[in-house]
Parts: structure tokens; sequence; C-alpha cells
């Protein structure tokens, strides 16, 4: 790698959240990192380097699309990173995993679809593996508060030897912002794929991304917690009241959390299961009612995503891929998450993460773009994984330590035995 012209190439930069991520790079990558930004438009990327501060003044422009295999390839060979945000990926991202997998060249992206993320482990798994490239998924809002949220978790039972882990559970307490664009779309292209029955598959496996290329796991869907479950929340942990809402991105991020625990050798625990579910307040009644009216609501969206007739009439008026909110608006959001596990030896842990921006715009350009340069910058601190990985498998005590290092609170507790409270 140390031939390499760049460290990180930022592809999709003139696209909503691919800016931003490059002004979160212009912003606070460390002098002397080498970015270059790419897309299919010259022009356009021109006038989103001429918007960035200074330190982006030099950087270099490179033209690639993803209909064209060759310049995805040139792109890749030149670069330690590509950093793409560039969706949905199931039809604009395999190309490039691809490419990236055959240079052995690291990746990073955004993405929110299961079955994207298990077509890439059975198709360039081995590739990435053999030439020793990191084939990062699911690097934003999805899915690193999950799933670091879980990793902290772990490291701090481990260090206080208190066995391993069980029933663990991601609680979404404060979350103010507005769905993503990218993230609409990504749900437009699943829902036109679900008639076919091996994606419907993937999508109901709650193990569907926990084993390596061309294997699948043999387990039962209720031997995981389900994605569209209400909760009693003091079953979560007796700190807590009320009941839990749905969360609805749990159905992408528990896989990719089930794959880490893979990943690190079912390092977690045999006893770990883990399940998404968001706080609607602590009054028993009202906070069920409401719980069941986000089930309600999400399952009825859901639906109505995958009948044409009415998936177009939504279309008029959902959020477009690049469309996204105003800068006060981004600044103005925020997200807290909590993790509560038991452990094995009777223990409770809390592991918490907080982040002041628009969850699905500016936060997430701030983890994806520490994601980026923790792979090219932080390469002999990294384990020796390569291949289709995650963030917590592959730079998980790095990225920590960089998201802390830019204003992201991630913190870990112990709260006390299941019988003292």
């Amino acid at each position: 790698m140390s031939d390499r012209e760049f460290d990180v190439v930022v592809f999709g930069a003139s696209g909503f959240v691919g800016r931003l991520t490059a002004l979160y790079l212009a912003e606070h990558a460390p002098a002397g990192t080498k970015i270059a930004l790419a897309g299919r438009s010259e022009s356009k990327l021109a006038r989103v380097r001429a918007e960035l501060p200074a330190p982006a003044d030099e950087w270099p422009l490179i033209i690639a699309d993803t209909t064209s295999a060759a310049t995805l390839d040139e792109m890749a060979a030149r670069t330690r990173v590509v950093c793409t945000t560039v969706g949905p990926y199931l039809k604009y991202g395999e190309g490039l995993v691809a490419a990236c997998a055959g240079a052995g060249t690291d990746y990073v992206d955004l993405t929110g679809e299961v079955p994207f993320v298990r077509r890439s482990i059975d198709e360039f798994g081995e590739l990435a593996a053999a030439n020793g490239a990191r084939i990062l998924h699911s690097c934003g809002f999805d899915s690193v508060p999950s799933d670091l949220g879980v990793y902290l978790l772990h490291k701090k039972i481990q260090q206080d030897g208190a066995g391993s882990l069980t029933d663990t559970t991601m609680v979404v307490r404060k979350l103010r912002g507005g769905v993503s664009g990218g993230t609409i779309d990504s749900m437009r292209v699943i829902a036109q794929q679900v008639g076919d029955p091996d994606v419907r598959r993937v999508l109901l496996d709650p193990h569907a991304l926990s084993t390596g290329p061309g294997e699948r796991a043999r387990v039962k869907r209720s031997e995981e917690p389900g994605d569209m479950a209400m909760v009693d929340a003091s079953k979560v942990d007796p700190s807590l009241g009320g009941t839990l809402a749905p969360f609805f991105m749990a159905s992408h991020n528990t896989r990719i959390v089930r794959r880490s625990n893979a990943l690190l050798d079912r390092a977690y625990g045999d006893g770990f299961h883990y399940g998404e579910s968001m706080s609607v307040g602590r009054t028993p009644v009202l906070s069920t009612v409401v719980a069941g009216a986000v089930s309600g609501a999400t399952a009825l969206f859901l639906g109505a995503m995958s009948v044409k007739p009415v998936r177009s009439v939504l279309d008029r008026i959902l959020p477009k891929a690049g469309d996204g909110p105003g800068e006060k608006t981004r600044e103005n959001g925020h997200f807290t998450t909590e993790t509560y596990t038991t452990t094995t030896t009777g223990e409770r842990y809390r592991s918490r993460m907080r982040a002041q921006g628009d969850p699905g715009y500016k936060a997430t350009a701030v983890m994806l773009g520490e994601s980026a340069l923790s792979l090219a910058l932080h390469r002999d601190e990294l384990p020796e994984l390569t291949g289709v990985l995650t963030p917590a498998a592959a730079i998980g005590d790095v990225l920590i330590e960089r998201l802390r290092a830019a204003g992201v609170s991630l913190e870990v507790e112990r709260l006390g035995g299941v019988n003292r409270g």
C-alpha cells in the first residue's frame, strides 16, 4: 500500500452525503493526508472542491462511473481506501466492491441493504481476503452505534472478568433528524426485489450475514429477538420503564452485529442474542399505545413499499436519493443510543453513544470519514482480518478512539448485579 497515490478517495463526492463527507475530511483529516474526489462529472466535482475549506484546494479529481468497470478498477488501484456514498448499493455498488477486492484496496460504505452485504460476502469475500482487502459495509448511522455499542460492552466485560454477554438490546433513547433520501431509495430497491424468494429468505434470516462465502446459517427465526417486536423495557434492564417500540433500522443493524460476533470467533459468547428497540416514554399505558402505533405504522409502510402502485404514489412525496435537509436542521440533529446486557455471571452493563448532528447526514459523515481514516492511517494497529468485515471487527478499537477525538461520546459502565439493582 505504500506506493498508492492516495490515502482516501471519496467516491460520489458530488452527492449530498458525499459532499458532507468531503467537507468533514477537509476540516478534520490530519495534515498530509492524501485525498481525492471521484464521481461521474468533473464539473460537479470541481464545484464541490471549490466550496470546501482550503486544505481541499489541491485535491485531485477522478472521473469514475459505476457503469464502467475500467474506471472503477483504475480508481481502486490508485488509493489505499475508497469511501463510497453511491447508493442504492444493490443498484450501483457491486462493481466497486469487485474493483477494490481485486486491487487489494480497502473499502467503506453506508449500506443498509442486507441482500447487498450477503452478495458481497458470497461473490467477493474470498477474493478480498486473498488480496488483503478490507471491505467494510455500514459505516454510518447504519450500523456504527449498534456495532460499537456491543463491542464496547464486550471489551469492558472481558476486562472485568465478568463472563460473556447474554441477551443484549440497543435502545434508541433520543433521535432527532430527517430520514435520508438514500435510505428511502435503498428501501425502494429492496421492495422491488422482495418478490424473489432468495432475497426474501435473506431478509427474513436473522443470521443472514453471520457466515462466510457460500455458507448459510441454519437457525430458527425465533432464536433471536424479532425486528418488529414491542418490548417490556424492564426486561431489557430494571432501570427502564414503559414499553419499547421497534426501531426501523433493526433488521439491518442486528445482522451486522451478529456478523461481528461471528468474525470475532463468537467472542461475545455462546449465549449472545441481540435486538434493537426505541424508547417512546416510561408511562406504561401511553408508551404501549405509542409503541403499538409505531409498530403498526412501520409494518404498513414496509408493506406499502412492496406494492408497486402504492410505491409509485409514495415516490412522489418521499425524499429522493441526493435530497437532504438544510444546514440548520443538520446541526440541530442528535442521537443517543444505549446498549444493555446481562453477563453470564449475573452482572448488568450499559454502553452509551451520543453525537451531535443529524444522524443520517452530519453524524454519518463523521462516522464514515473516521472509518476511512482508521483504515488509511492506522494500518499497523488493525487486526489482521481481511475480506468482507464489519466496523467492530475490522477497526473497532481505532475507530472508538478516533470518534472520541472527534467529539463523539462513547461510554460503558457496570450497573450492578441482576439481584442488586
